[in-house]
């Protein structure tokens, strides 16, 4: 009923969007002449401000410049790879696989960190779809269907891939790898980087922590779960809505978010064109969500934030244990931010300590001063001073690829020259069924074996 009611007041309210739109634009344009009247720039800019705050945002581009295309697709998610890859580059750039947060906002969140690898990598990210746009006949998708997808794009991108999790997927992506090293899975992942993620939340517990622990899960059921309405492709499916996830985004911080809107109002008025630019842009990205399916929300509510299942040693697979002192071949790197309001410092290290068979030359950990949640995988300081570490970390770690069988040529060594052939008959063809020709092929004279005494 919650989202039935969204829906019927965004749509009670696009008349007035409508109108004011068409104002904004009246008092901006120049050949009105009432657009230099002293009042002009404070109604242009009120009506923006209302037009945005009522507005449902679309899914946000890329937009970096250099072509996109899928190299990988389930109904759920896709894999989008950047830029066009020549055949010489493949074997030169290092490939990086970054899984995108899947826990309200699009991929498209990462898009700095994107940025940040494509002159040195081939990059890869995983683009979740909206579930309120998956038909109900695609099925459902849980924790255990996430790990199955990683494990699926894994084996298709290896297995010369480096992963790169951003805060909620550290959990599958790890379960995932785990799962692959107890199978001795032969693409297993040559390094995992995980960004913020919420490995053990018993560590250093933040607001959102304690939110699961103290509700419980009956609570999130009750409160959090909606089907979506006629008018979507997904309709009837149950699912954690996106503004639902939004409103908690921005109550955690909201005089911040109030001051942001009554800064840009401010811009406006005064004609700060380029500050304006930068909080549309900030704002196009953060207010753009989409929802989660029911089944997985639930589950990564009660088995990652409640229950503890990974740290403890207790989760399972496809009724299979996720063991992580499985864990021998796949390096890793924890990356946390020091003022991490989303996940406490030592929540991802903590893997570092569970991976136990894991050698510790395998392992790496690096804690940003001064960074938040965000500017540990975006930002200046990201390109600055953590993506040089991920680049110098994965380029450690790289193991050579064996070249395919069939691309394997023989070196000849210490061969001797033969005796010229005779000429064969003209009507006699080489590989043809003739039999003069096979005849004349059988007189030639016995060559000289050459000793093969290595392969490339």
């Amino acid at each position: 009923m919650l989202y039935f009611t969204r829906d019927t007041c965004n749509l009670m309210l696009a008349p007035a969007r409508i109108a004011a739109d068409a104002v904004k634009l009246a008092c901006e344009n120049p050949f009105n002449p009432f657009a230099a009247a002293p009042g002009s720039r404070m109604m242009a800019a009120s009506c923006e401000i209302f037009e945005r705050a009522t507005r449902t945002y679309a899914k946000p581009i890329f937009d970096l410049g250099v072509p996109e295309r899928v190299v990988w697709e389930r109904p759920f998610c896709r894999v989008v790879a950047f830029g066009e890859i020549a055949p010489e580059a493949r074997s030169t750039k290092p490939k990086l696989l970054l899984v995108a947060p899947m826990s309200g906002h699009y991929a498209t969140l990462l898009r700095g960190t994107v940025e940040a690898f494509l002159e040195t990598h081939q990059v890869f990210i995983t683009d979740w779809l909206d579930a309120k746009e998956v038909p109900l006949s695609a099925g459902r998708f849980d924790l255990d269907d996430y790990v199955d997808y990683c494990i699926a794009m894994f084996s298709a991108l290896g297995p010369d891939l480096n992963v790169a999790a951003v805060c909620q997927p550290s959990v599958p992506v790890l379960a995932a790898i785990a799962r692959m090293e107890a199978e001795d899975h032969p693409r297993i992942p040559q390094t995992a980087t995980l960004i913020g993620g919420p490995i053990d939340t018993r560590v250093s517990p933040t607001a959102v922590n304690r939110l699961a622990s103290e509700r419980g899960l009956p609570w999130f059921e009750r409160h959090c779960i909606h089907t979506v309405p006629w008018g979507h492709a997904g309709q009837g499916r149950s699912v954690y809505p996106g503004f639902l996830q939004l409103t908690g985004f921005v109550s955690m911080n909201l005089d911040r978010h109030l001051s942001a809107h009554w800064d840009m109002f401010n811009h406006l008025v005064e004609g700060d064109g380029d500050s304006a630019a930068k909080h549309r842009s900030f704002y196009d990205e953060y207010l753009a969500v989409m929802d989660l399916t029911a089944e997985f929300y639930l589950q990564t509510i009660e088995r990652v934030f409640i229950t503890h299942d990974l740290p403890r040693g207790r989760m399972m697979h496809r009724g299979r244990p996720v063991d992580l002192a499985a864990i021998r071949r796949c390096a890793i790197m924890a990356v946390e931010g020091e003022k991490d309001d989303i996940t406490g410092v030592g929540q991802t290290r903590a893997v570092l300590d569970l991976a136990g068979n894991l050698p510790e030359a395998k392992k790496a950990y690096h804690l940003q001063p001064g960074a938040g949640h965000y500017g540990i995988f975006n930002g200046s300081r990201f390109r600055a001073e953590i993506a040089p570490k991920l680049s110098a970390f994965m380029a450690a770690h790289a193991r050579p690829i064996e070249q395919p069988r069939a691309a394997r040529r023989p070196i000849l060594v210490a061969a001797t020259p033969r005796p010229a052939a005779r000429p064969l008959p003209h009507a006699a063809p080489l590989l043809g069924p003739d039999r003069a020709g096979r005849a004349e092929i059988e007189a030639e004279p016995r060559r000289q074996r050459v000793r093969v005494i290595a392969q490339a």
